[in-house]
């Protein structure tokens, strides 16, 4: 847990790298370049718990179309700064059989655990997969995933805000920020 007094102190050093006004024009495109490519499709929507639940809250509405949706739990931070094992805690399930697939998720980082998600679910039998991360950092290199669909691109920094965490606080953002180097 983040102590309140250090949780304001990291946000009053922190600089804003996205507006809320930035976040929201981001979560309104994204939601109809899915209509276009995907409302003919009845998708099965995956949320990555727990990064992905304020994107995922304010993208499904918009999404105008039949689908169904479930989550999935994954992560490589559990409350660090880095990145380490990819740990699963709520696999795909067997509703991925023969369906096309799109997985929601905060923050396009390294690609490992995206990738991970995309190995699991073609597997698992599904017909296609699609992913829409809000946030993809520019690490200035390839990764071994590229998403479908991008809200935003953010500086190689720890970002924070708008599901994305700095140790565990401040998913509530409805901005984002980057720690200061």
């Amino acid at each position: 847990m983040l102590p309140p007094d250090e949780a304001r102190r990291i946000l009053e050093t922190a600089e804003r790298v996205c507006s809320a006004a930035e976040v929201s024009g981001a979560v309104q495109r994204i939601a109809a370049e899915i209509r276009e490519r995907l409302s003919a499709a009845n998708p099965l929507v995956l949320s990555v718990m727990g990064g992905a639940v304020v994107f995922t809250g304010q993208l499904l509405p918009l999404l105008d179309f039949p689908l169904d949706f479930d989550y999935i739990h994954v992560s490589r931070y559990h409350g660090d700064t880095s990145g380490g094992a990819i740990h699963w805690t709520v696999r795909p399930n067997s509703r991925v059989r023969g369906r096309a697939v799109l997985v929601l998720d905060d923050i396009l980082d390294q690609g490992e655990t995206l990738a991970e998600i995309r190995k699991r679910v073609m597997e698992m039998g599904a017909k296609s997969f699609y992913s829409a991360v809000f946030a993809d950092k520019d690490l200035g290199r390839d990764k071994p995933i590229r998403p479908d669909f991008v809200g935003v691109t953010v500086p190689d920094r720890y970002v924070f805000g708008f599901g994305m965490d700095v140790r565990g606080g401040w998913r509530n953002l409805p901005e984002i920020y980057a720690l200061k180097s």
